[in-house]
């Protein structure tokens, strides 16, 4: 039976897909096959050796600790596109709500309580320091065109803005789910200069760190408004305040609250609610369930963020799925294992990404695991 760990409150939806004759599912498994979390920091955790897979139930890792699971051969899923809606849903308000000076206009007709039949003049007189642009007609430029970012880009254009996007890495079917009229550029500083409105939709890390500082902060329009629905750490906070306060930069809004951006004029920020809709739990829920199901059952990798996606069916007597490092010679080394130990292998799927490779090999005969782990490089082996 396979133990499954939810380290947060993980969707019924989710854990319900759990077949109970298979799968135990608890909060408090000391030695896990499986782990569901949502936001839990993972990063000091120490890990069961037994421990085969972490499945997020969203689109961030950087609570968890890849680089030392890939290492101990731990494959490391996130649910991508999951929460896409609720997060696209949440950066048009913020557009708004930086436009229309919004959450500063609500702040402050609230102090006009007791003012009895006094309020209707006191708004009229005071409502004009809230005044503030439509979006219609303006340029949003997104960084970054994933799942959130092609939602956000098809949903400005509907709105009648000009859309204009940037992404190294633009997958095939994230520029098919573009539509007509959003003009994907092929420098990051084109969208500085044509955008009043810049969202971020990039993944956060150490080429990312900091991508909106001083330096591209001067190449953008003045009076531009930033939106920033990804990370907190995309973004250079005293840089950020610096150009708020010069006038460069007119508006800020995040969902990454710091300690020194909360109450800085200019700056909206809201406790981390992208993914905060039921609808949301549920999609991550039951996807990162489908995910670790997948995985643990039959070996196959769909989504993850230290391998690459791999499948290959069971049609001999075992199925054997290793990750190891991507270096030469190294499959060699596996398939010769197998055959000095009298398997035959009828099939294999090997897939890499960057340093690490996955590799599943459908064998007639059996495999002793242990062969295979004493190869320098390899740093998880399985028989299913």
């Amino acid at each position: 039976m396979y133990k499954i760990l939810t380290l947060n409150k993980i969707a019924a939806c989710g854990t319900d897909l759990f077949d109970k004759a298979k799968y135990a599912v608890t909060d408090n498994e000391a030695a896990p096959d499986g782990i569901m979390v949502r936001s839990a920091n993972m990063l000091e955790q120490e890990f069961a050796p037994n421990l085969k897979a972490i499945a997020r139930a969203g689109a961030g890792v950087n609570n968890i600790p890849v680089d030392r699971c890939s290492e101990e051969g731990i494959c490391v899923f996130n649910t991508p596109g999951a929460n896409a809606n609720a997060v696209k849903e949440l950066v048009i308000a913020g557009l708004l709500m930086t436009s229309r000076k919004i959450p500063a206009a609500i702040d402050w007709a609230k102090t006009l309580k007791g003012q009895g039949a006094e309020v209707g003049k006191l708004v009229e007189k005071g409502k004009s320091q809230f005044a503030g642009p439509e979006i219609m007609g303006k340029t949003l430029g997104i960084v970054g065109l994933g799942a959130i970012g092609v939602k956000v880009a098809n949903t400005a254009l509907s709105l009648g803005m000009k859309v204009v996007g940037y992404d190294p890495f633009l997958s095939v079917n994230a520029a098919l789910n573009l539509k007509p009229g959003v003009e994907v550029v092929k420098a990051i500083t084109d969208v500085y200069a044509a955008a009043d409105y810049i969202t971020l939709h990039l993944p956060y890390n150490k080429d990312t760190k900091g991508t909106v500082n001083a330096e591209s902060i001067a190449k953008m329009k003045d009076g531009v408004r930033i939106l920033n629905f990804a990370r907190g750490e995309l973004v250079n906070s005293a840089d950020l305040i610096a150009a708020l306060s010069a006038g460069k930069v007119a508006a800020y809004i995040t969902d990454f609250p710091s300690d020194d951006v909360i109450g800085v004029d200019g700056v909206v920020a809201i406790p981390h609610l992208g993914a905060s809709t039921p609808e949301s739990e549920d999609n991550c829920a039951v996807m990162a369930a489908k995910e670790l199901i997948d995985y643990l059952e039959h070996g196959n990798v769909t989504n993850s963020v230290n391998l690459p996606d791999c499948e290959l069916a069971k049609t001999a007597d075992c199925l054997v799925c290793v990750i190891h490092k991507n270096v030469p010679a190294l499959i060699t080394q596996i398939t010769g294992v197998i055959s000095a130990g009298g398997g035959n292998i009828e099939n294999i799927a090997s897939k890499s990404k960057k340093d690490w490779a996955y590799t599943m090999l459908d064998v007639t005969g059996a495999v002793t695991t242990s062969d295979i782990e004493k190869i320098e490089g390899v740093t998880g082996v399985r028989v299913l």
